[in-house]
């Protein structure tokens, strides 16, 4: 298994600072500024180039200078030139204990960024995306903590799949609500699983796959930061990763978009690229985390190879980490 974390490099163009990582067949090597790009081989479709942006993690709030960040933000995006842009969910902050008007400027904030972006664009969501779970006033939970995400996104469901250039994209939800200390956990449905199954026995088996979810379905993260023999908490990653992962056996699943983590992390695995997408908001906010500056990655496929970069979109943090 191959393994790439995120740390502070340099990039030319309207980036101050940038990040690359660079995988070695069967090994790892760490970011450095030497590295000016990252390719990982792959079977990819035939049909032309896809040019994509990755981003996740925004946690938009009504505060002057996200506004701001988020505007900075869009401007990387939409200088990229995408065919795509994809976002790897939690879009607010805070909506797990919020009620949906207390939401409601928050969306707002996100929405602006969305309806600058000048690429198709696709989101999936993350667990601060799950609106009046538990109001931390008391108020009564909502109903149905989706509906205003689906609502915002105008999605009838939280998951679904489409096309492009000879691509398939499958995105999911990944979070299920708890009654345990965490509240919510890491979870790919039942309903979804038998979907997915159902996704795959539709399309050709060489079809090159994309799959895009907020947790984490593989992580050296943990291991790295906290040891080799920790335990990561079913809040943190998918708990049934392998149910998933076997899905996808004798399929062609190149890649998969995952967010959560706020750090940028490639891991490869039998034949499949898994990129944790860093954060726009870095760290809640306040600076980089884990080395990991507020970025947005730009992700190009070929027939035969990935290229990722991950670029620092010119934000300086202005709150004070506590």
């Amino acid at each position: 298994m191959g393994v790439a974390t995120g740390a502070r490099g340099v990039m030319s163009g309207f980036s101050r600072r940038g990040f690359l990582t660079s995988i070695a067949a069967g090994g790892s090597l760490m970011a450095s500024p030497v590295f000016a790009r990252t390719s990982w081989r792959i079977q990819g479709a035939e049909r032309g180039d896809l040019r994509m942006v990755f981003y996740t993690d925004i946690h938009a709030d009504t505060a002057p200078e996200t506004s701001r960040a988020l505007d900075l933000a869009t401007s990387a995006i939409n200088a990229q030139k995408a065919d795509l842009v994809l976002c790897g969910g939690d879009l607010i902050a805070g909506g797990f204990t919020a009620r949906p008007d207390q939401a409601a400027p928050r969306w707002d904030v996100y929405r602006s960024m969305t309806r600058a972006i000048e690429a198709e664009h696709h989101a999936v969501i993350g667990n601060h995306d799950l609106v009046g779970v538990r109001p931390a006033d008391g108020s009564a939970p909502a109903t149905d903590p989706r509906q205003d995400v689906k609502q915002r996104l105008g999605l009838s469901r939280t998951y679904r799949s489409f096309d492009a250039l000879g691509y398939r994209f499958i995105l999911l939800d990944s979070v299920r609500i708890s009654d345990g200390a965490h509240l919510y956990d890491g979870w790919v449905s039942a309903e979804q699983v038998a979907w997915v199954r159902d996704v795959l026995s539709s399309i050709p088996v060489g079809t090159p796959i994309v799959l895009m979810l907020h947790m984490p379905l593989l992580t050296t993260f943990f291991n790295a930061t906290q040891g080799a023999t920790f335990q990561a908490q079913a809040n943190r990653v998918v708990i049934n990763n392998t149910e998933v992962l076997k899905l996808f056996a004798g399929h062609n699943l190149i890649l998969v978009l995952q967010g959560h983590l706020h750090v940028t992390e490639a891991v490869q695995w039998r034949g499949t690229t898994f990129l944790t997408g860093g954060a726009v908001c870095g760290n809640w906010w306040r600076g980089s985390y884990f080395d990991t500056v507020e970025g947005i990655n730009t992700i190009t496929l070929r027939g035969d190879r990935i290229e990722w970069e991950y670029i620092d979109y010119g934000w300086n943090a202005r709150r004070k980490t506590p």
